[in-house]
């Protein structure tokens, strides 16, 4: 029978006896990872676009994919030396310590917007990685698939309510003063770790999560060995490159109404084209964060529960590749907007929580190694990938509904991708087969 709290989360998820405080637990450390790393973003806008200027941005991403081929390999070999709470407040540690240098080098003066704004994007993949590496090697996959519903709502909770804590503080706080305070949450992060692992009852009758060092074998080589691994990998840059192609096309198409909506040249007319696609930006991240945190808290456990982790992974896809069939035939604003609300709040919520569950039946090692290398690589390659792709769009002057062809093509391959890796968690979800026993011996 549950108790209160239990029937109290029933909407939100499947929480069963003495789960509550461990997930409750999860749910608040998510959500102040995800709440620092926004002061942090917040404190990084501000230089880099006083420091470095927009065009780095561009950069940036091929910058943190060559840092990520050396980053991924140290961060295997510590993982292989230490236990799973060591590994965590260890490496959350070391970035709080490192926002700690930033703002004592930003407050006596030096110029380091470029090297934060790389760092912050190393960060965010590689904590919040480690973050569902932990959360998949603490539960089973059967309560992996029931607890990382609720788990996700302080994913998405963290980053609204600090993306609008950061944009209050800003107008009276100096960005080495956002980041300090960044870095104190971390502290409590790293704090909350021990007590998580201590607290937390595995399935299976009650025995405690195992927490030994890892094996030798490294993130790539433990990829390269495992098709089941090379589909995640594949699935993160497809995904990513749909993604940061569709912003692209999005940006491109508002740009090109603003023009339209208001001809002609000078400081008035700017002026306007810039509030009307200010405007239009407003409402849809607006829009995305609101629908993503409803998705999240009201409608992914059900969509797991009655679809499943397999069938609720086409979900996604299936919406892209309508959007985009229907702006390569008749593109409008209206409902190139309505595609990206769609597509950033779903990726945010419904996607992100199966992605993370894909990796409830792997190894302990490929969920430490392995997802950084693709959590952390395969997403800023995707990236890369991408300005490839709209360099090219750009240098061969292809009109909007001729590259949402090409998004078509793209969302095809994910859903092939997809395909594939339905296939293959089933099967490493199915219970084994019984052997059939032999006759005996003698019988008639």
């Amino acid at each position: 029978m549950k108790r209160p709290l239990e029937r109290l989360l029933s909407p939100v998820a499947d929480i069963r006896e003495h789960e509550a405080a461990s997930a409750l637990l999860m749910t608040l450390l998510v959500f102040l990872l995800l709440a620092a790393y926004y002061l942090m973003k917040t404190a990084r806008e501000v230089l880099i676009l006083t420091e470095g200027g927009a065009a780095v941005k561009s950069y940036s991403a091929a910058f943190q994919a060559i840092l990520l081929l050396f980053l991924v390999p140290v961060y295997g070999a510590f993982a292989s030396r230490v236990r799973r709470v060591p590994l965590v407040t260890g490496v959350t540690l070391f970035f709080a310590s490192n926002l700690v240098l930033f703002a004592l080098a930003i407050g006596a003066g030096m110029h380091l917007g470029i090297i934060y704004f790389i760092w912050v994007g190393i960060f965010s993949l590689m904590v919040v990685a480690q973050f569902w590496a932990f959360a998949n090697d603490l539960y089973t996959s059967e309560q992996g698939k029931r607890l990382f519903p609720m788990i996700g709502v302080g994913a998405s909770l963290g980053a609204w309510i600090g993306a609008v804590r950061a944009g209050a503080l800003i107008g009276s706080r100096t960005p080495s003063s956002l980041l300090l305070t960044a870095a104190v949450v971390l502290v409590i992060c790293a704090a909350m770790v021990p007590l998580i692992n201590r607290i937390t009852v595995k399935g299976e009758r009650d025995s405690k999560p195992r927490d030994e060092p890892l094996g030798r074998e490294g993130g790539w080589s433990l990829i390269r060995s495992d098709r089941y691994l090379i589909l995640m990998a594949a699935l993160a840059l497809l995904l990513n490159v749909v993604n940061t192609s569709g912003e692209y096309l999005f940006g491109r198409y508002v740009v090109e109404q603003a023009h339209m909506l208001v001809p002609g040249t000078g400081a008035a007319a700017d002026a306007e084209r810039g509030r009307f696609i200010g405007e239009t930006y407003s409402r849809l991240f607006g829009n995305v964060n609101l629908i993503g945190f409803l998705l999240q808290l009201f409608v992914v456990s059900r969509v797991f529960k009655i679809l499943g982790l397999e069938r609720s992974l086409f979900i996604h896809p299936l919406v892209a590749a309508t959007g985009y069939l229907m702006i390569l035939r008749a593109p409008s604003l209206q409902l190139m907007e309505v595609l990206k609300t769609a597509d950033n709040s779903l990726d945010y919520s419904l996607g992100n929580t199966t992605r993370q569950a894909l990796w409830l039946p792997t190894s302990r090692e490929a969920k430490y190694k392995a997802k950084q290398a693709i959590d952390g690589f395969m997403v800023r390659a995707g990236d890369v990938a991408s300005a490839g792709l709209v360099f090219v769009a750009e240098w061969l002057s292809l009109s909007v509904p001729a590259f949402a062809a090409i998004q078509v093509v793209l969302v095809a391959a994910w859903l092939f991708v997809v395909v594939q890796l339905a296939a293959a968690s089933r099967g490493r979800h199915a219970p084994p087969i019984a052997p059939v026993p032999a006759p005996a011996s003698g019988s008639a």
